[in-house]
C-alpha cells in the first residue's frame, strides 16, 4: 500500500438539531447523502485554505510569479475588451433576429 491515503473518521458533537436539519435538506436538494454533502463541504474548505495561503504569500511578496507588473496591470483591460466584444456579439445577434 505504498502512497495510499488512509481516510480518517471525524465526529462532531453537540450539533444543534436545526443546523443538522438545514444541512440534511441541502444535501437532499443536491441529491446527496448528508455524509457526502458534509465531505464536500470539508474538502471545499480545505481547498479555500490553500487559496488563503497563496494570497498571503503574494501579499508578503514571497511568491514568485513569472509575469511582470505590467502584465498584471493589463488584466483589467483584457477583461474590459472581452466583455465589450461579448456585448457587441449579443447586440448583433439580437439585431439580426429582429430583421425580417
Amino acid at each position: 500500500m505504498h502512497n495510499a491515503v488512509m481516510p480518517v473518521t471525524l465526529t462532531i458533537r453537540e450539533v444543534p438539531e436545526a443546523v443538522r436539519n438545514v444541512l440534511a435538506r441541502i444535501a437532499r436538494q443536491r441529491g446527496q447523502s448528508l455524509q457526502a454533502f458534509l465531505l464536500y463541504l470539508l474538502e471545499r474548505e480545505a481547498a479555500f485554505d490553500r487559496n488563503r495561503e497563496v494570497l498571503a504569500e503574494i501579499a508578503q511578496g514571497h511568491r514568485t510569479d513569472p509575469r511582470t507588473d505590467d502584465d498584471l496591470l493589463d488584466i483589467p483591460d483584457v477583461i474590459h475588451q472581452a466583455r465589450a466584444a461579448r456585448d457587441e456579439a449579443i447586440i448583433s445577434a439580437i439585431t439580426e433576429k429582429r430583421q425580417p
